[in-house]
């Protein structure tokens, strides 16, 4: 039994239960995939429940407001996924009259799609032998075949495409590429893989050579850059506050956020209160007051943000304003969302 083969008949007695394996809709498809781009899939699936319940068709979905998709996808995280999600149903509506791309190159053109995606969609919707591979084909294949070329390399990425192809079980693609990468997740695990049990283990050769915990090989990760947020959190005595859409290019594009004063290192209240940014931005008689003294670290994949938020107690204002009550209407990032969670002045701060 060759290599396909045998992954196909563990994936028939062990695959998993989910929505967008019910269908051959290559809409439905294609969200999923958008979704579990860097998402485990416990993550997501609650959201591709809530997206299909809430644009069950492309329509739907083009139709929409950035804001209502953003909002949606709030605590996803990697935003952009959302935005290029927005925009080609956006092109698949107008531009398609609705029809779904129906080949790897074309699925590939529209924007967010990569090589792993638009192999997917081309494979389990429309039968073509293109071969995905993910983080989980990686693992599967670096331990079976030995390979120790770094994943995370150019000639990395064209050696494993390439023999991926070889492997592809033309007459099932589609059945071919959810069996390795559910293999990969369930079986083939980065940690504590099943080698006992696994149907591959007498031909597997980092099993053989106990190189296992060392395969996939990965290139040294660039280095983490500190950052250090501070949130200026305004309450105006009609329990009003300023909040705006985040502008550019960078992270988080596209949500909402309080005023955001970026300094070198971690402040204490008293060089907030001289900073030339807080200066600027709070002119009427204040009470300030630290809402975390230590600062709370949220981990994005090349940064680290330090953040604080502070609470400014105001009479009045006039800029960017909204009512607290309808703060939760907004897309904000996970950051925001959680300090939400735990400060309403509504509700007596805390």
């Amino acid at each position: 039994m060759n290599f396909s083969k045998q992954l196909i008949y563990w994936y028939l007695q062990n695959e998993r239960d989910l929505p967008w394996r019910k269908t051959k809709n290559p809409y439905f498809i294609w969200l999923s995939e958008i979704m579990l781009q860097q998402t485990r899939v416990n993550q997501g699936l609650s959201y591709y429940v809530t997206f299909t319940k809430e644009f069950p068709t492309v329509f739907d979905l083009a139709n929409a407001s950035e804001s209502k998709v953003l909002k949606l996808w709030q605590g996803l995280g990697y935003y952009s996924r959302a935005r290029n999600l927005h925009f080609s149903a956006k092109f698949i509506a107008n531009e398609l009259n609705g029809i779904f791309p129906n080949s790897y190159s074309d699925i590939k053109k529209l924007k967010g799609v990569g090589d792993y995606t638009a192999s997917a969609i081309a494979s389990i919707c429309f039968n073509e032998d293109a071969a995905v591979v993910d983080g989980n084909v990686y693992r599967v294949l670096a331990r079976y075949f030995g390979i120790d070329t770094a994943i995370n390399s150019s000639k990395g990425i064209k050696e494993f495409k390439e023999l991926a192809q070889t492997l592809i079980d033309t007459s099932q693609p589609g059945t071919h590429n959810q069996a390795i990468m559910d293999f990969g997740a369930l079986h083939c695990k980065p940690q504590n893989p099943l080698c006992e049990t696994c149907p591959l283990n007498e031909s597997c050769i980092a099993l053989k050579e106990k190189t296992i915990k060392a395969l996939p090989v990965k290139e040294k990760k660039v280095k983490v850059k500190k950052r250090f947020f501070n949130y200026v959190v305004f309450i105006s005595d009609d329990n009003k506050t300023q909040f705006s859409e985040r502008k550019g290019k960078g992270i988080w594009q596209g949500l909402f956020q309080f005023p955001l004063i970026e300094t070198e290192k971690s402040i204490n209240m008293d060089v907030l209160e001289t900073h030339a940014e807080f200066v600027d931005l709070v002119k009427l008689p204040i009470e300030v007051s630290s809402f975390n003294e230590k600062e709370i670290i949220h981990k994005l994949s090349h940064q680290h943000l330090y953040t604080k938020f502070w609470i400014v107690k105001v009479d009045a204002l006039k800029e960017n304003t909204i009512p607290w009550s309808h703060i939760e209407n907004y897309p904000t990032p996970i950051l925001i969302a959680n300090f939400l969670k735990n400060f309403n002045p509504l509700n007596g701060y805390f």
